[in-house]
């Protein structure tokens, strides 16, 4: 860092360096006058004229006067001794508060853009020009220059620099450094800073520290854009400028005080609060006060922050000899150094002091090397402390390996037993679901027989049994299942089978399924109906006595398919069935339901008995 403090020391003492060139034309003022002007440009009367000084500020001639004011200077040119080549003469403003343009005798010879609401900014920005021979008189020669200033803005002209080229080239250039130039660099380094500071605390967001500077460069680059700006957008007029730039003055403050806070471990939260109750009050202040009080509200707004930002500084410096630790007192230094610049500078503002000097722009490399150094002493010992977490966890990896194999190897013995259970659980419910319910059906059909049945349909029946026990054995590899086409393809197999128990035992069945599927389910889902199908048939066969069976499958939209079946046996408490848990069939229906996704209602009363099974489909994938 020590190279861009040199650098930055030449860059400020190089206007001192350059010479005036002998010979050079020399401009005498023989006068300066201001008159109120009208507002569509056109210069006052001969009587109106009033001398002035320049720079001039009018809110004390005029007060409370916003509008267009003519400032007339008469000059002559003197170029005794003087080459040709240095004939010319130049000129240079160094500000014109708000807006305005400028004429030599009658030919203007530069204008701002916007001389109506909202004003052009031309108050921190020097103008130069090298004024042609065949505009100027012999003898007397007069520059006009239009001001259109807003009343409670310090409206007026700024110092006028008329002469020979190299001289007032100079000059300008001077005030392009101090007045352009240093505050570009100071937006500059305090928007990497803080952009630094901002991925800081995003990597490690309990440095809250850094989320607080960020927040402070943020406040700190849009106060100082204001003053680089020359555009009115985005503001309506001056005034809401005026206003947005002190709101900005305010966050600025308090987001300062809360950094030196974070960043020197004070915890002052009464203080905190009160620091952002006022700085509500202000800013509401500042939003609503009448036009007409605004420049009263913004002096006393600016002293209030100032006495704020003095005070913190202040305390800071004590707070960092009481810990004594050496980013503490290199941040009190930087503090202190603040504490000088935004004290001269304030009294510049205020006019108590007279300098063409400012020091805040300079502020911005202070903390840059201060945060620079700071950042190193947290690196160092962050380093130190990471040198010794590893010897740390090298002394105790062994033990750890040792309580990890231990685990695993106990987590492993756990989990091989619990595939075992679930892989009988499984095997069981797809046996009570599906051969099991076949071999009810069968039961069902030896005792409603009416005579002895042949060999021939014994030899059918062990073929269903041997085809369930098939459809059972690979249901663990369903995702590879074909699902049927249409709904009707689906439920064809299950209504063939049960109707014809159905019809033995004189049970009335309705069968409704859509044509086709809107969605199709997975072939999960698939054998998960046809398993509740299987199983709510069974028990009405089983317990019910139904006279009455309905099964209906509804699509209503695309994304979900609900299966209902409902019979008019005596019914069963549904309640008592889940407490007890003596039910495996119950159990099992739910458990294959809330696998793939769904869910299933059971209500029951004699004479009715339903179950609702609803499932959620996804589109499949293209």
């Amino acid at each position: 860092m020590k190279w861009l403090a040199v650098l930055w020391l030449a860059l400020w003492l190089a206007p001192a360096w350059a010479q005036e060139p002998a010979g050079a034309c020399m401009a005498q003022v023989l006068s300066i006058q201001v008159a109120k002007g009208a507002d569509d440009g056109r210069r006052p009367e001969s009587a109106q004229w009033q001398a002035v000084e320049l720079p001039d500020d009018w809110s004390a001639r005029w007060p409370g006067y916003s509008g267009t004011a003519w400032y007339r200077i008469g000059w002559r040119r003197d170029c005794a001794g003087a080459g040709a080549a240095a004939g010319q003469v130049a000129l240079a403003l160094e500000s014109v508060v708000m807006a305005g343009e400028v004429y030599i005798n009658d030919e203007r010879i530069w204008s701002d853009p916007q001389l109506t609401e909202p004003l052009s900014r031309s108050w921190n920005m020097p103008r130069y020009w090298l004024i042609p021979d065949v505009l100027l008189h012999p003898g007397e020669n007069t520059l006009w220059i239009r001001v259109v200033g807003v009343a409670g803005q310090t409206p007026g002209l700024g110092p006028v620099y008329l002469g020979g080229q190299g001289p007032v080239l100079q000059r300008y250039e001077d005030l392009w450094w101090r007045h352009r130039t240093l505050f570009t660099l100071n937006l500059i380094v305090s928007a990497v800073l803080g952009g630094l500071c901002f991925c800081i605390w995003l990597m490690r967001r309990e440095q809250r520290a850094f989320g607080w500077y960020a927040l402070m460069a943020l406040f700190w680059v849009l106060f100082v854009a204001n003053v680089l700006m020359t555009s009115p957008w985005p503001f309506p007029d001056s005034l809401m400028a005026a206003r947005a730039n002190i709101m900005v003055l305010v966050l600025y403050v308090a987001c300062f005080c809360v950094f030196t806070w974070r960043f020197g471990g004070q915890s002052l939260p009464r203080i905190e609060k009160a620091l952002w109750l006022l700085a509500a009050v202000l800013l509401a202040v500042l939003a609503l006060v009448p036009r007409v009080h605004l420049a009263d509200a913004q002096l006393g707004i600016v002293l209030t922050v100032s006495a704020i930002f003095f005070a913190n500084c202040l305390q800071f410096s004590l707070h960092a000899l009481r810990t004594r630790r050496p980013e503490h007192g290199m941040m009190a230094v930087c503090l202190l150094a603040f504490l000088a610049a935004s004290v001269h500078d304030l009294l510049l503002v205020l006019k108590l002091i007279d300098s063409e000097n400012t020091y805040t722009p300079f502020t911005s490399v202070v903390v840059t090397l201060c945060m620079s150094a700071v950042l190193g002493l947290r690196h160092a010992r962050n380093v130190r402390r990471i040198e010794r977490f590893n010897q740390e966890l090298a002394d105790g990896i062994g033990q750890a390996r040792t309580e990890l194999a231990t685990t695993l190897e106990r987590e492993h013995a756990l989990a091989l037993t619990n595939a075992r259970l679930q892989d009988r659980l499984q095997i069981a419910h797809d046996l009570h679901d599906g051969l099991g319910g076949s071999l009810v059906r069968m039961m069902a059909m030896v005792e409603q027989a009416s005579v002895p049945l042949h060999s021939q349909q014994f030899l059918s029946m062990l073929k269903l049994l041997r085809d369930d026990l098939r459809q059972t054995i690979d249901s663990g590899s369903s995702a590879g299942v074909t699902v049927p086409a249409t709904p009707r393809e689906w439920i064809a197999p299950l209504r063939h089978r049960f109707m014809q128990l159905f019809d033995e035992l004189d049970i009335s069945a309705s069968w409704r399924v859509p044509e086709q599927w809107r969605t199709p389910p997975s072939a999960l889902q698939c054998m998960a109906l046809t398993r509740l199908v299987e199983e709510s048939l069974v028990n009405v066969l089983k317990h019910s006595r139904a006279r009455r069976v309905e099964l209906e499958l509804r699509q209503s939209e695309p994304d979900r398919l609900e299966l209902r079946i409902g019979d008019d046996g005596a019914g069963f408490d549904v309640a008592a069935v889940l407490r007890a848990g003596i039910s495996v069939g119950m159990r099992s229906m739910h458990t294959r339901i809330a696998r793939v996704g769904g869910s299933l209602d059971v209500a029951s009363r004699p004479g009715q008995t339903e179950l609702i099974a609803t499932l959620e489909l996804r589109a499949p994938q293209a």
